[in-house]
């Protein structure tokens, strides 16, 4: 008889289920959403977007100290060889933190489109190709590329010591001397720093190196602040989610809803551009083709090599976190073929002002990109991961609506969002 009860007790609680989740299709079905689209569109909105990560990598990532020294040292032109090139040379705030132009542009002109840096203290990899595993690694690369700051470490370690001296040091503590050292002196393409450079000792080096280092870890606790907010879309995501079609029908528009059904469905956008910030963090190959006139880009291919030697890696003397706390590194297989020409899905979040696209910025609007993904052209090398979508004109007229949707503010503190006064 007990034995029967309890059956009779499970037998009740499937039905119950069963019937909490007919209630949950009907009412889905009732919104226009299947309960599968539903759980999309849930994994979508950045009510889901999980607290920040930890960088155990950089001691000082969310010191508010450091973040005040990285805003300050984000917009200093000085950090240049001509004295006129800032982060936010190419990261303004007013362009989502990207610059709007096909190729990035400091003192010279770079390879690739400017990516922006909303949200990617979320992501393992830094960069188109993922050469960098840390937001301050990352913030190093500019520094010394003689196309974009074009300075070295000497220089900047001298201005930190004119201009910064007292910050730099109630954080990271004491300067080094650096009153016998070059005034211009680095591990860089121009010869006579590099010939300066490599006629200090390995003390000095070693000391100037741990002031360069500090810099990029103060800018990253700075960078983890930029993060984005909610957009229309994640409006009407969340009346949907609780079940209020109501007040969500006015929030998009016919043509914006029927766009973000194509995104998470037919169109299989979400394969690459998923979770809140629309992106995996991963590499694709999607065929787009070389641009004339600069040099072949292996993409993925490469950037698993150089970060894996990386000077500033997570695995490195300059990093804070233990072995075992590295291990996307350790694991980051770099002969991988598939990783040819392959390249990060950037976040969609603000899309409509990151233009142009891709990461050449060979595509100047999102209906030209729309247009590659729906033909699918063969890639110019290895193999690309996109089939012909082969939608309408209509179709794609709605994705593009979709894509405008996600604009919106960020959740960053207003201070940060402009040079320091």
């Amino acid at each position: 008889m007990k034995t029967r009860g309890i059956y009779w007790g499970i037998s009740l609680g499937v039905v119950a289920l069963a019937a909490l989740l007919v209630a949950f299709n009907v009412r889905a079905k009732g919104q226009g959403w299947s309960a599968e689209e539903l759980k999309t569109l849930e994994g979508l909105w950045i009510g889901n977007l999980e607290p920040l990560p930890p960088d155990p990598s950089n001691r000082y990532a969310d010191d508010p100290r450091a973040a005040q020294l990285g805003h300050q040292l984000f917009f200093d032109t000085r950090f240049s060889s001509n004295g006129k090139v800032s982060c936010a040379s190419c990261h303004k705030p007013e362009l989502a933190f990207s610059d709007g132009l096909p190729l990035g542009k400091g003192v010279g002109t770079t390879a690739r489109k400017t990516m922006t840096i909303v949200g990617t203290a979320y992501s393992p990899w830094q960069f188109w190709d993922g050469r960098k595993d840390s937001q301050w690694a990352q913030a190093l690369g500019p520094l010394e590329s003689p196309v974009e700051h074009g300075g070295n470490r000497t220089q900047y370690a001298h201005l930190i010591a004119r201009h910064y001296k007292a910050q730099y040091q109630a954080l990271f503590g004491p300067l080094p001397d650096l009153s016998k050292l070059p005034a211009s002196a680095g591990p860089v393409e121009d010869p006579k720093a590099r010939a300066a450079w490599e006629a200090m000792s390995q003390a000095d080096r070693e000391q100037v190196t741990r002031v360069y280092v500090n810099m990029g870890k103060a800018i990253a606790a700075y960078e983890r602040k930029i993060l984005p907010g909610a957009s229309r879309f994640d409006q009407y995501a969340q009346a949907i989610i609780k079940g209020d079609a109501h007040s969500a029908n006015p929030i998009l528009n016919p043509d914006e809803v029927a766009g973000l059904k194509l995104f998470i469905g037919k169109a299989g956008c979400t394969n690459c551009h998923n979770g809140p910030l629309f992106t995996n963090h991963d590499f694709h190959n999607t065929g787009i083709p070389l641009a004339a006139g600069l040099p072949e880009d292996l993409g993925r291919a490469l950037g698993a090599k150089q970060v894996k030697a990386d000077e500033f890696n997570c695995l490195s003397r300059y990093s804070d976190a233990k072995p075992s706390q590295c291990s996307e590194l350790r694991f980051l297989k770099a002969d991988d073929h598939t990783l040819l020409r392959a390249f990060k899905p950037p976040t969609l979040r603000n899309v409509a002002e990151t233009g142009p696209y891709m990461h050449a910025g060979r595509k100047k609007t999102l209906r030209e990109v729309l247009e590659h993904y729906n033909t699918a052209p063969t890639s110019p090398a290895g193999h690309s991961e996109l089939k012909p979508l082969r939608l309408s004109e209509h179709e794609l007229t709605q994705l593009e609506a979709f894509l405008k949707s996600l604009s919106g503010p960020l959740d960053t503190p207003a201070g940060f969002l402009a040079a320091p006064k």
